[in-house]
């Protein structure tokens, strides 16, 4: 893996925000969600998440998630993806959500 500079990482922006609605993608070539989360000041993202394995839209809900916000706009099926929620890749097709380990402020900066 090629190491980057703490310049690089510097110009990720990654925050914690809320899933606000959940459903699943039917137009997505791959099994997925399409989700709206709330990062406070920041407002509401669209995403699409392959997630199906150990998610179900409705537990989505309310669950606070991680993601990068300042990725430019990516056309996904009919969707525009705004931001890209982080998960740890397991077997394949199992992505487990990093989320804070305790509820924080919608857009909390991840440092």
């Amino acid at each position: 893996m090629e190491e980057i500079t703490w310049g690089d990482f510097s110009k990720i922006d990654m925050r914690v925000g809320t899933v606000v609605s959940a459903e699943v993608f039917k137009e997505a070539r791959n099994p997925a969600y399409k989700l709206v989360v709330d990062f406070g000041v920041l407002g509401l993202k669209k995403t699409s998440a392959q997630i199906t394995k150990l998610y179900q839209p409705e537990n989505l809900i309310g669950k606070q998630v991680v993601a990068v916000v300042n990725f430019p706009a990516k056309q996904i099926a009919n969707i525009m993806s705004e931001c890209l929620i982080l998960g740890g890749l397991g077997n394949p097709g199992e992505v487990t959500l990093l989320q804070p380990e305790r509820r924080v402020e919608n857009g909390t900066k991840i440092a």
